[in-house]
């Protein structure tokens, strides 16, 4: 099993930065992908951004110049830095893992609960 454990969010004014961690543990052979998703009041969850272990990262229209992916494999932690935050950003930002729990599993999703970003004024 992989737990994944978001920190990071809160409250910002529009135009304002955060930078989004999740950190995983547990049992597990390898983690590929890894990103993160948001699910907004009302709206189905959406892809924010993916990266895998190696390669280069991929981003939805809508957060491209402003959000960067990044992750230590040495720390099992992935990033979020967000910028130029715009109230459109206000969601519940979740990690998601894609891992092998044993070598010859199959990829599953694991997924952490969540960090509430408000952007407001």
């Amino acid at each position: 099993q992989v737990q994944l454990v978001e920190s990071g969010g809160g409250l910002v004014q529009p135009g304002g930065s955060l930078r989004l961690s999740c950190a995983a543990s547990g049992s597990y052979f390898s983690i590929n992908a890894m990103g993160w998703y948001r699910q907004a009041l009302g709206k189905e969850r959406e892809l924010v951004a993916r990266i895998r272990r190696v390669g280069a990262p991929n981003y939805a229209d809508s957060v491209k110049g402003r959000f960067t992916i990044s992750r230590d494999n040495a720390k099992n932690t992935l990033y979020l830095q967000i910028n130029s935050l715009k109230p459109e950003d206000t969601a519940v930002y979740y990690c998601n893992a894609e891992a092998r729990r044993y070598s010859y599993s199959n990829e599953q999703h694991y997924w952490g609960h969540g960090t509430q970003v408000t952007v407001s004024s």
